[in-house]
């Protein structure tokens, strides 16, 4: 079956809106041709997209299924335009990337200059995708290489550790823990808590929630947020305190928040570089020999 390109970006919009005068204004189109090609979408299937039953559109399972087969395929395309214009402008080879929003990127962003300094014939594109969205996509040939602090992967994939950061406790500007140059962590866990989602971010949560569970005490969950971005708006807000790398969160320069290092041995968190299982392309086995050599511990000591 021959499917008209536009019909599936049509779709797509629709299917993402729930709306029709809201898709054509996405679309920048008038909303009767988008009516119009929903109709012959489903006509061409021979199936039901929408569930149009109630004053509200919503998608049938068929639908769900079909949006997700439809965003892959829109994917791939773009990428493929891409790959097309890069090899007109004299790239040689490409790399898709994706980094999760808790990471200390100022290593990575050394990383990636590194990388353009000494192959400046490749094209690196880099996204910023939560842990589960970079395990679909890499599953779905949609990246080559993930950054993430979860292990937790999928038949299919390898997870290999590349390097670690001491945890850091977050905390608003003005609070009680600031008393400490270094938070013991039993202190720490007095306070409410805001954590990163197990489903969401970055994947961090079960390294950190092993943390908090050796001290075998309680703690006082008030939030669970989909990034770090949340997280530090809630602690900045005083609902909380939180954990996470201490180089990522100085990056962000917030008056809101203060940073300070657990006392002792701090925990570490480990990153994981993400990618199919099986031999990798020349461009990454290339980029991840760089990866491993920039591996050593970087100074993280935090802003007091």
């Amino acid at each position: 079956m021959a499917l008209d390109f536009r019909l599936l970006r049509y779709f797509v919009a629709v299917a993402e809106e729930l709306h029709l005068a809201r898709a054509a204004e996405r679309l920048g189109i008038e909303q009767s041709p988008v009516s119009r090609a929903m109709r012959d979408l489903e006509s061409q299937l021979g199936v039901q997209l929408f569930d149009r039953s109630t004053r509200l559109t919503r998608l049938t399972w068929a639908g769900q299924v079909f949006l997700g087969e439809c965003r892959r395929v829109m994917a791939t395309v773009e990428q493929a335009v891409k790959s097309a214009k890069a090899a007109a402008q004299g790239y040689q080879g490409h790399l898709r990337i994706a980094i999760c929003d808790s990471l200390a990127q100022p290593r990575i962003a050394t990383l990636l200059a590194r990388s353009r300094e000494e192959e400046p014939e490749l094209e690196i594109r880099v996204f910023e995708l939560p842990f589960a969205q970079q395990l679909k996509m890499l599953h779905d040939d949609l990246l080559d290489i993930g950054f993430a602090l979860s292990n937790a992967v999928h038949d299919g994939l390898v997870a290999e550790p590349v390097w670690t950061d001491p945890l850091s406790v977050i905390v608003p500007a003005r609070h009680p823990l600031l008393a400490h140059v270094q938070v013991p962590l039993p202190e720490a866990l007095k306070f409410p808590l805001v954590l990163c989602h197990p489903e969401a971010g970055s994947g961090c949560r079960h390294q950190i929630q092993a943390v908090l569970q050796d001290t075998n005490m309680p703690l006082k969950l008030v939030d669970e947020v989909t990034s770090l971005g949340v997280m530090l708006t809630l602690v900045g807000a005083g609902y909380g305190i939180g954990f996470a790398i201490a180089s990522q969160v100085q990056t962000l320069q917030r008056p809101d928040i203060s940073i300070r290092p657990l006392a002792g041995i701090p925990p570490m968190l480990s990153t994981y570089l993400l990618r199919r299982r099986g031999e990798p392309s020349e461009p990454m086995r290339r980029f991840i020999e760089r990866v491993k050599d920039g591996a050593a511990p970087v100074d993280d000591e935090p802003v007091l």
